[in-house]
């Protein structure tokens, strides 16, 4: 059964309940996401915690480590529960200097979605996400080639539920008359809200909107704003930044990184911390 007990409780991408406070693997491989974490024994503890405290959305890609953050999901999660769903994304490798090229043509992709569910453990992903553009954001290309691509992989069995990553507005609306769009992955929070409208269209139409960096890119005036309301609610900047996001829309997942058990269940609490309609609108300013 999904945990109703998180912050936020419950959102369903496609035929999968997840609970909307999810947890993100990138932080378990090693500096730069690159090679094999520090305390790997911590790391295997960080998501057996998630499990523990009822998270059912665990984000990943092969591509971290690479292959590091999904073999430690393998060993410290396989078995899966029923309720737990895993969400990976393809479309961009890891270069020797730590880089991310793209990496879109059909073969690559098929490759990817195989090393996934080799690494995973797996025989069919529920969630595969396309990350487009580059390290630098999103870039206006088209999709039709590289989302067809996992479209099919989707009607061989291989792939249950697609989303897009890092993705334009124009390029979730390609992909969406490509095969059905579950959820959009892209940077947003308080002090980046370029995609305002977009996460509102979503939730009008039931799509998921999972947020990342919830601390990223912010200036020193707009870290100021947030670290004040903060210190006014007798809270860290990032549970503030983390309720916010909870409370901006419901189609909103959050998939918050760390490698400790003990910030985990920090961010599971701020999370949880209730803003007022005052403390919302001061919030959103800061944007």
């Amino acid at each position: 059964m999904v945990s109703t007990s998180l912050p936020g409780g419950t959102w369903t991408l496609g035929d999968l309940t997840v609970t909307r406070f999810g947890y993100g693997a990138m932080q378990l491989a090693g500096p730069g996401v690159m090679g094999p974490p520090a305390d790997r024994e911590g790391a295997l503890a960080v998501l057996r915690e998630a499990v523990d405290l009822g998270i059912t959305h665990i984000d990943t890609a092969d591509a971290y480590g690479p292959h590091v953050t999904n073999r430690l999901i393998r060993e410290a999660l396989r078995p899966y529960p029923q309720d737990l769903h895993v969400v990976t994304k393809v479309g961009a490798n890891r270069d020797e200097k730590g880089g991310w090229p793209p990496s879109r043509d059909p073969a690559s992709l098929r490759r990817a979605v195989r090393d996934n569910l080799e690494n995973l453990g797996l025989d069919v992903l529920d969630l595969v996400n396309l990350r487009l553009g580059d390290a630098g954001g999103p870039r206006p290309e088209p999709v039709a080639e590289a989302f067809g691509a996992l479209a099919d992989l989707q009607q061989e069995g291989l792939i249950r539920h697609l989303g897009v990553s890092n993705a334009t507005v124009a390029q979730v609306a390609e992909a969406r008359t490509i095969a059905p769009v579950v959820c959009v992955q892209n940077m947003y929070n308080l002090a980046h809200r370029h995609d305002d409208d977009l996460i509102d269209k979503l939730a009008a139409d039931g799509i998921a909107y999972v947020p990342f960096f919830p601390l990223g890119g912010f200036s020193p005036l707009q870290s100021a704003a947030l670290s004040s309301v903060a210190a006014r609610l007798d809270a860290t900047p990032m549970s503030v930044a983390l309720a916010w996001l909870l409370q901006r829309s419901p189609n909103i997942l959050l998939i918050p990184g760390t490698s400790s058990v003990a910030h985990l269940r920090e961010n599971v609490a701020g999370a949880g911390l209730a803003l007022s309609p005052e403390d919302i609108d001061e919030l959103s300013a800061i944007g």
